[in-house]
């Protein structure tokens, strides 16, 4: 078989799953605090020993999250939240998110809608009833008398957060404070460009079906030879 129809089914899979990326980009350009997901490739040599048989492959190089920040829109709620600037609301185990549409949990602790207690600086924020008020600098009052500060972080090694989902991450690795300023009652948006996404999904699909293409004319040159070899 030819070498050439290894390299365009490589291709043909790599394409494949960079639609699932957009499709899933897509999927959530309407989710709070989302952040869209890049994927890179490479080129290699399957059989760098051998120059005859050696094919040039292409694979998957990397599945990176684009972590710049989304449009921050306008609620009115107390218990909303959004960073301005670079930065993660700090969770209990070591998980952080910008998702900002908090709650007061049964137990009287400021949460996300999924029940991880936000830290502050002396751990899960305990908010009695009365009037919320949370300011630029992360600092809680209750009816004017201050709570706590919630905790905001930054890494200076983004990579080294883990994806646990569309908008929560974890990591071991220490922190520092970051200089985002928290804006009480907006969110963050998803970072998502629907019309660069629609782009790139048709380019995608035109690369997909060019390798396709190429297989099929692959495969027909295979089996015509087959056919005059047998003659």
């Amino acid at each position: 078989m030819h070498k050439g129809i290894f390299i365009a089914l490589s291709g043909a899979i790599l394409k494949e799953n960079q639609l699932e990326v957009i499709s899933q980009n897509l999927a959530n350009s309407n989710s709070l605090a989302y952040k869209k997901v890049r994927v890179a490739f490479k080129d290699y040599i399957s059989n760098p020993e051998s120059e005859q048989d050696g094919k040039i492959m292409s694979a998957l190089a990397a599945v990176a999250t684009d972590f710049s920040g989304g449009g921050l829109n306008q609620t009115g709620n107390p218990l909303d939240i959004a960073l301005e600037g670079n930065g993660f609301i700090a969770l209990e185990k070591n998980q952080y998110t910008r998702r900002g549409d908090l709650k007061r949990n049964p137990e009287g602790y400021l949460s996300t809608q999924t029940g991880i207690r936000v830290l502050g600086q002396k751990g899960p924020i305990l908010i009695p009833d009365g009037k919320l008020e949370i300011v630029k600098n992360g600092e809680v009052t209750v009816n004017q008398a201050q709570i706590d500060k919630i905790k905001v972080v930054d890494f200076p090694d983004k990579k080294s957060l883990i994806r646990l989902g569309e908008d929560l991450f974890q990591s071991n690795q220490p922190s520092g404070q970051a200089k985002a300023l928290v804006k009480q009652g907006h969110l963050e948006g998803s970072n998502v460009d629907i019309i660069k996404e629609m782009t790139q999904i048709i380019m995608t699909l035109r690369e997909f079906q060019a390798y396709q293409k190429v297989i099929q004319s692959f495969d027909e040159a295979t089996s015509k030879m087959t056919e005059i070899a047998r003659t």
